[in-house]
């Protein structure tokens, strides 16, 4: 088996910082890491030079619709592959492929090709075999139908359901057990169920797209909600008088919030507010990213609409917002600009959306038997190499 070395200047873990580091990594693994003192490196081994550059983990991204041209609810080899291809290139290693509310029985076909994509792919291929550089998909994020008209965005409203454990258990059949989070308005009447239902299946739910005051928001995360979507956007604004979903996402260090932040879905103040109410151990970067990621100006599919990018920026046929085009790359160049800290920003792209997924340890990590996941930062920021499970980086 072919010993890949990386000679780094600096190794951020993220729970910490080595100085003058190698990584050894041996087939999809990391085998090795440390001072370069501390590492013995096997003779026959590849060597890999960041001696100026700093290494992390592979970037999680628990909300992404798409990228390179393609939606994941294409639900082809092709166009999942084209998709994990692109967004590895700005340092997604791993990714859950993010559906948009369709109606019951496209979703489930969708649901049926996803699961077939990702099962065909669970055995990493030995990088002397021709393994390319591709994000894992690690599972399905369900966007919809349980969400509120109100606060839809731009989901269509005529595909919009009610929570039913029935519909429910038809998508989680179609997905073959790959269902790892689901979206919903907790305001809506049966959502309390689901969430119960979801719960005790060991899906993270996630409270989004959704018009909840304070109490249905708190109700939902008594009964197990973990995890917020798209922080601010599509939700009940936070007022003093009426705190609403916001507030009791700020006010419970339980919950996670995911944020896209490219300075158009959330301004900068916002996200400071955020970071400054939870810490930076329960706030996660995430794309939103849809088909445009990666791609020119121009229109793109979003589930099964049309959307128009113009200056990097979706909209639908009304103007709102659709998704975004963020890579995770901008988005941590973004919050490091804002003040957070490099270390901290890292987490919030890596360690922290692998936790939220049950893959503390796995992914997300640079440590000894970790999946070899690694990005190659320069001094600004820019990703100047990819390993995506021993593959790449050459």
């Amino acid at each position: 088996m072919q010993t890949t070395v990386i000679h780094a200047g600096r190794i951020l873990t993220p729970e910490e910082e080595i100085n003058d580091g190698v990584i050894l990594v041996e087939g999809s693994r990391i085998a090795a890491l440390g001072h370069r003192d501390e590492i013995r490196v096997p003779p026959d081994a590849m060597d890999y030079i960041a001696a100026e550059m700093t290494v992390v983990p592979g970037f999680v991204d628990v909300h992404i619709h798409g990228a390179g041209g393609h939606d994941v609810m294409e639900a082809t080899a092709r166009s999942l592959d084209r998709i994990a291809a692109t967004v590895a290139r700005h340092g997604t290693t791993s990714l859950v492929a993010t559906t948009v509310t369709a109606p019951v029985e496209e979703t489930c076909r969708s649901l049926e090709g996803i699961a077939r994509c990702i099962r065909s792919h669970e055995q990493p291929k030995d990088p002397q075999e021709g393994g390319k550089l591709a994000a894992e998909f690690l599972g399905i994020h369900l966007e919809g139908p349980f969400i509120s008209k109100a606060r839809r965005g731009v989901h269509p409203p005529d595909a919009i359901e009610r929570p039913s454990v029935e519909v429910f258990q038809k998508f989680l059949d179609a997905a073959d057990g790959l269902v790892k989070i689901l979206t919903i308005a907790p305001e809506i009447p049966g959502a309390r169920e689901l969430i119960e239902y979801a719960v005790a299946a060991k899906i993270v739910v996630a409270i989004g797209h959704t018009d909840a005051d304070y109490d249905q928001a708190r109700a939902a995360i008594q009964a197990g909600a973990r995890h917020a979507v798209h922080m601010y956007n599509a939700m009940r604004p936070f007022t003093h008088r009426d705190p609403g979903v916001v507030g009791a996402i700020l006010t419970d260090p339980e919950v996670t919030a995911e944020v896209i932040a490219d300075g158009v879905h959330v301004a900068g103040p916002a996200i400071q507010v955020l970071l400054g109410c939870k810490g930076f151990d329960a706030v996660l970067l995430a794309s939103d990213g849809i088909a445009a990621t990666g791609m020119p100006d121009g229109n793109y599919r979003l589930g099964n609409f049309e959307v128009t990018v113009k200056d990097g920026v979706a909209r639908n046929s009304e103007g709102k917002l659709a998704g975004s085009t963020l890579t995770l790359d901008r988005a941590l160049r973004y919050v490091v600009a804002l003040g957070v800290p490099l270390q901290d920003a890292v987490r919030m792209a890596t360690v922290l959306p692998a936790r939220r997924l049950g893959l503390a340890g796995k992914k997300g990590i640079i440590a000894v038997g970790a999946d070899a996941d690694l990005v190659v930062l320069t001094a600004d920021l820019r990703v100047a190499g990819v390993m995506t499970r021993g593959a790449g980086l050459m």
